[in-house]
């Protein structure tokens, strides 16, 4: 059954005056399907809040789709646009503000141009501030502006928290990222020696092989399987080097090859000569 379509704006009662803070308006409205604004700019600040529904932020050549507990902050002078979903149109609230202050407000949120989204995650608290600053302003009574001020406060705190709470947990996948490749490297430069596969380290530390091989890439710009064989070919260097009494295959088996060709092969790749060339040079110094 299609959703009718609803508008509802309040204004501020008092007259628009040189302060640090003003809320100019309220409003929330169902949308009609594919209802659109813009391209346009506005010359105050403009947040809404999704309660249903789904539709497209575009804002600096990038396209948000946004759902139910998603927020899109406008800046002035910023050109946007946005559109409801033909089947499933948004149904949203929204304050508009301006004055000196409120440039440095919006952007202690985290809140910016180029991050002009707000995922919520229906917080209930949001569409409540919403409304109550509407209902502040209907009031028309000269406390009007101090209340509307205050819940817009107490909204941001909210938006401010959120991307707070983002960024954190941003930094701690990012430090368990890390550290979960740290652990393949120690183990990896521990066991190299060791006929050992990259699906023998994924089950020994406990985690999926993809996804450990995709957090490896990430981290160091190459596989473990290519960190494995430098690592190899580099202690074999080293040994071919230092210990002038063992022969290619000791070598070769000392480091975790085991077919001396193999070897052979994966040595000329990273240094360009076979084992016994590199000996040569080493001996001829």
């Amino acid at each position: 059954m299609a959703k009718s379509a609803s508008y509802y704006v309040v204004s501020n009662p008092l007259p628009l005056h040189e302060n640090e803070l003003t809320v100019l308006f309220a409003g929330e409205s169902q949308t009609k399907p594919e209802h659109r604004l813009g391209p346009k700019v506005y010359d105050y600040y403009l947040i809404h809040y999704i309660i249903s529904g789904k539709g497209v932020f575009s804002s600096q050549g990038q396209d948000y789709k946004l759902g139910a507990g998603d927020s899109f902050v406008i800046e002035p002078e910023q050109l946007i646009s946005y559109v409801s979903d033909e089947c499933d149109p948004w149904h949203y609230c929204w304050i508009a503000f301006t004055g000196a202050q409120a440039a440095a407000l919006v952007a202690s949120t985290g809140a910016t141009p180029l991050q002009p989204v707000i995922h919520t995650e229906r917080n209930r608290h949001i569409s409540v501030l919403f409304r109550q600053i509407q209902q502040a302003l209907k009031t028309k009574r000269t406390n009007a502006q101090l209340k509307a001020i205050g819940y817009l406060h107490l909204l941001l705190g909210e938006y401010c928290e959120t991307l707070s709470a983002s960024a954190l947990i941003g930094d701690i996948t990012h430090a368990e990222n890390d550290r979960i490749v740290q652990q393949a490297i120690h183990y990896l430069s521990t066991q190299y020696a060791e006929p050992i596969t990259i699906e023998l380290m994924a089950e020994s530390l406990g985690y999926n092989r993809a996804y450990l091989s995709r957090m490896f890439k990430r981290h160091t710009q190459v596989t473990p399987v290519t960190f494995l064989l430098k690592l190899r070919v580099d202690k074999a260097r080293l040994l071919l080097r230092e210990r002038l009494e063992l022969t290619i295959e000791q070598i070769a088996s000392s480091v975790g090859f085991y077919d001396p060709l193999y070897f052979s092969k994966q040595f000329r790749r990273w240094y360009g000569v076979s084992p016994s060339e590199y000996r040569n040079q080493i001996k001829s110094l």
